[in-house]
């Protein structure tokens, strides 16, 4: 498996994987379901997107982008999102170092996940692992699928 910067002809696959999560409705903010217009004009207004792919096949995928502008452009954020079928492949942990060297690459000093659900323990434990601190925890700052709430820990690295 490598990962590398996402092509257009890539834009279907990562679609679907997107679309994937945003439907199991437990991890990402986002509600609407892109098709293939909307997800070519997601994609490409990110910093960059990153593809894991194996045998021509996307497995996962991140984006990233600046999470805010002016004097705190220097912050990035990124989401990453692996099909349900290649879960549990350490492939989500690729995503993450990959494009942590990405951001520094970029020019960003600090990679921030603004809203991890709490209950996500597995990629809580990731990133902690790695090197991320948590901020604290926002009560009831995740609406879940169901119409639950659950709270969010914001997460942050320095890339310095």
């Amino acid at each position: 498996m490598i990962i590398r910067e996402y092509r257009h002809d890539d834009i279907k696959q990562m679609t679907d994987i997107w679309n994937e999560v945003v439907e199991e409705g437990n991890a990402f903010p986002q509600e609407e379901i892109l098709d293939y217009e909307t997800g070519e004009k997601f994609f490409s207004s990110q910093t960059y997107c990153g593809v894991a792919v194996e045998n021509e096949q996307v497995l996962g995928l991140y984006i990233l982008h600046p999470n805010n502008v002016g004097r705190c452009g220097h912050i990035c954020n990124s989401s990453y999102a692996v099909a349900s079928c290649a879960r549990g492949k350490h492939i989500g942990e690729r995503l993450v170092t990959d494009s942590i060297k990405t951001a520094k690459s970029a020019g960003f000093l600090i990679l921030q996940f603004n809203a991890v659900v709490e209950t996500n323990i597995r990629a809580r434990r990731l990133y902690e692992r790695i090197g991320f601190h948590q901020l604290g925890v926002i009560k009831n700052g995740f609406r879940m699928k169901d119409g639950h709430y659950e709270n969010i820990c914001p997460y942050y690295i320095e890339l310095c």
